[in-house]
């Protein structure tokens, strides 16, 4: 590397050190935020917080950094070319980081500290109202804040130099690089043709489920030595991680070290929080399993959410609701929850947590209705972002489509468009989950071919398929779009079919 192009790469790591020094103290306040802050204290918290994450930004926006940053940029690959880069250039890491850098600096180069700083109190403003509109279950509580943060998602996109032909597109971006409208409209349509049928021959299905003993009071305490229990046969590292609760389960990579999950417990659910933590901790171990170099370089969240909530669903369904899941599990299930599964077989334990019914909460959802939850909310999100449904119109707009895809209707806006905390914030978000869906139902169809999962769970812990997972999945994830990343692991292009397939087959073979 030549003398000037080290300057300035030094230049760049030295001022994302302090950068990164201000996002973990920023992560840890929103962590404490959403888990154990008094009501009367988020207001002041957000603040704080807001002051922080913008402290980050001017760093990040600073005349040096960018000079710096975007000198590296286009003298990455030095004297060479992107097919043959020259020793005199960056290596893979360090360039994979520019381009993020330099990713970042075209959506935010017109945005100043000052306006970053006004969207970051009403982010933090807008969860406080989210929270008390949720509790009158009134979505009227939270309109006004609703217009604001989509006022700001106009604001966010129209102040970027270069713009894709729908704002929407945009958005979709941020979070799945190189996913569009286009690509959602294709395979959500297709999920739709095929998936509303098969709920609905389900739901007519003549198959009994017992389900009396998932609706039986299970102390808190018990429940929380089931979460503990599961994220250690998940081989969760707890010196590198912990574990609480809070309103909407999350997982928040605080940093390389310190990564952390959260669950909600419900006296007469136990299974909701025992599949909050194994989707959480889905999440954690691919933080926690992913490259030391990533962390090294910045890149530790330069994979898209798409990938993290195929991992996550990875986990919480696909895994955690598999005939030898349950098989590993039930005895300590057994144990912890003091007898009232003493008279459950593994048949109906495993029958029981893949119950599927149409429902109206989407992280309460089975996994064959799940899909539909995510298709509702991003033809909703489209609306918003074009203008076609109004504010006022969301709450009803919502029950209409759950009517329409599901057959249920909410009676209050807590159970309908206020139950997700996501669009305090913005639009994009929740196609990923969907996506998830594919992706690992991809990977899923190669793993099989490979790794006995019958034996992985015989051992008690899932260290063995972690390590595939590792090696395939969590490797590259950070220096690929989704759709090289997929077509690296699979050698095949995203396709809705493996998920749909996968779902005809288990759901055909328990209730049909």
């Amino acid at each position: 590397m030549d003398k000037v192009l080290q300057s300035n790469y030094e230049t760049v790591m030295d001022i994302l050190k302090k950068a990164y020094s201000f996002r973990h103290a920023r992560n840890v306040l929103e962590y404490d935020m959403q888990t154990i802050s008094p009501s009367k204290g988020m207001a002041e918290q957000g603040e704080t917080t807001a002051f922080i994450a913008n402290e980050a930004y001017k760093l990040i926006t600073s005349e040096e950094f960018i000079k710096a940053a975007e000198y590296c940029y286009e003298h990455r690959f030095g004297s060479g070319t992107e097919e043959a880069p020259a020793e005199d250039g960056l290596s893979l890491p360090a360039r994979v980081l520019m381009e993020s850098l330099h990713r970042d600096y075209a959506k935010i180069k017109n945005v100043t500290p000052e306006k970053n700083m006004e969207w970051e109190l009403l982010t933090n403003n807008s969860y406080v109202k989210w929270l008390e509109a949720k509790e009158a279950k009134d979505f009227s509580v939270f309109a006004p804040t609703f217009d604001r943060v989509r006022a700001m998602n106009f604001e966010r996109v129209s102040l970027r130099d270069e713009k894709k032909d729908i704002p929407y597109n945009d958005l979709l971006d941020d979070y799945e690089r190189g996913i569009t409208v286009a690509d959602l409209d294709e395979w959500f349509g297709a999920c739709k043709e095929r998936l509303i049928p098969l709920v609905e021959k389900v739901k007519n299905s003549k198959k009994v489920i017992r389900t009396d003993f998932l609706s039986k009071p299970v102390e808190i305490y018990r429940q929380e030595e089931i979460a503990k229990y599961l994220l250690q046969a998940m081989d969760f590292d707890f010196s590198r991680g912990a574990f609480t609760t809070t309103e909407h389960p999350f997982m928040m990579g605080i940093a390389k070290n310190d990564i952390r999950v959260t669950t909600h417990y419900r006296l007469n659910n136990f299974v909701s929080s025992m599949y909050s933590i194994i989707h959480e901790g889905g999440h954690a171990l691919f933080g926690q399993l992913q490259p030391a170099e990533n962390y090294d370089y910045y890149l530790d969240d330069n994979m898209t959410m798409g990938m993290h909530e195929s991992v996550s669903r990875f986990y919480e369904n696909v895994i955690g609701r598999s005939r030898p899941f349950i098989r590993m599990v039930l005895p300590k299930l057994r144990e912890i929850t003091g007898g009232i599964l003493d008279d459950v077989s593994e048949e109906e334990m495993y029958e029981a947590v893949n119950f599927a019914e149409p429902s109206l909460v989407r992280i309460e959802s089975d996994e064959l209705t799940y899909t539909l939850h995510i298709i509702i909310r991003y033809e909703l999100e489209k609306g918003i972002m074009d203008g076609s449904l109004s504010t006022a119109d969301i709450p009803k707009a919502w029950a209409d489509k759950y009517e329409e895809y599901l057959g249920v209707r909410p009676e209050n806006d807590a159970d309908g468009c206020l139950q997700d905390v996501h669009w305090t914030w913005g639009y994009g978000y929740f196609p990923t989950y969907a996506l998830g869906n594919m992706y690992n139902a991809m990977y899923y169809n190669r793993m099989i071919r490979e790794v006995d999962l019958e034996k992985v769970m015989e051992s008690g812990s899932l260290k063995d398929l972690n390590s595939w997972m590792k090696e395939h999945v969590f490797a590259n994830a950070c220096y690929s779009t989704p759709k090289e990343w997929i077509r690296e692991i699979t050698g095949r292009e995203i396709t809705p079919d493996d998920f749909l397939t996968n779902m005809e087959n288990k759901y055909g073979e328990i209730y049909l």
